[in-house]
């Protein structure tokens, strides 16, 4: 049986990458400090294990969402300890394969001001560029990466994706797909979106993003690989999608003072979709959500 360690177990892609794998048979340990019932800190295990294992899936980071990523900025050294104390301990160890969950916040926001519909492409981080990511969350992956590359240099197989906006029914209301959801079912009037709301977003179904990440595993792929859908949906568009869904008609309120993020992000899907095509429409993952909305407020109210 092939074994897995997951990282950050407990949060939203650790939990999905880890039924996953279950699901297709591998013997999985997760470790996640934020697990209720078994809190198991990583740097702990970076620290002490030294079980080898056919796949590490390094997921864990802390809040990486908006309003830490632009508000709780002391983040970033922590991360940046996480995925430093990670490669160290695989390579000592001798870890097998490491899937390295990057993020498209890498990518230099001067191609993400809207000024046109640039599609990000892997090689968009390159210095020739210029380079400059998404805030001090982008740097950590940045570097991620670099180290992710200095480990492959000593031996190490690793593959490294770059989700864009992934969601799910139960991403949690810290992202603006879950908020919205939870605003929908709550009927809230004015119904509340961050920024202008016409930043625009290349949402992938957090299947879609779990499936894709072992696809690029499974093919081998050792550059870095977007995982995205390549259409870009505005935070306003996909906030009426989602009380249409609910058959909310609220009046829509932006709020300015909230951090917006970079007005247009939207991947280069090219080299992904030679390996994996996204299964979930934007539209079935809408519908998804808001009928388990419904399912968990009907068994809340018995």
């Amino acid at each position: 049986m092939k074994t897995a360690l997951v990282t950050g177990s407990w949060g939203f892609v650790g939990r999905h990458m880890t039924a996953e794998l279950r699901g297709r048979g591998w013997d999985v340990i997760g470790c996640d400090i934020a697990n209720p019932d078994r809190p198991v800190d990583c740097l702990d295990v970076f620290r002490r294990a030294d079980r080898v294992f056919d796949l590490v899936v390094h997921a864990a980071a802390r809040a990486p969402h908006r309003a830490a990523i632009d508000g709780r900025p002391a983040t970033m050294a922590y991360n940046l300890q996480l995925d430093a104390a990670m490669f160290d301990w695989a390579l000592r160890t001798g870890q097998r394969r490491v899937l390295y969950l990057s993020s498209s916040a890498v990518y230099p926001v001067q191609f993400q001001d809207g000024s046109e519909e640039w599609r990000l492409h892997e090689t968009n981080t390159d210095s020739a560029h210029g380079i400059m990511p998404d805030a001090g969350y982008g740097w950590t992956k940045l570097t991620g990466e670099k180290t992710a590359a200095a480990a492959a240099a000593e031996g190490l197989a690793v593959h490294v994706v770059r989700p864009f906006s992934g969601y799910g029914e139960d991403q949690g209301d810290d992202w603006p797909f879950g908020a919205f959801v939870a605003r929908a079912h709550r009927r809230e009037d004015p119904f509340t979106v961050w920024g202008n709301g016409l930043q625009v977003r290349d949402w992938i179904h957090i299947d879609d993003v779990v499936a894709g990440a072992l696809a690029v595993v499974d093919a081998d792929v050792r550059e870095p690989v977007n995982v995205c859908t390549g259409r870009g949906v505005s935070m306003k568009e996909l906030a009426g999608m989602i009380c249409q869904e609910t058959g909310h008609q609220p009046w829509i309120a932006y709020d300015r003072t909230a951090p917006p993020g970079v007005a247009y992000r939207v991947g280069d899907p090219d080299r992904f979709h030679d390996l994996y095509q996204p299964k979930v429409s934007l539209e079935e993952g809408v519908t998804r959500a808001v009928r388990r909305a419904r399912q968990q407020g009907a068994v809340a109210s018995l």
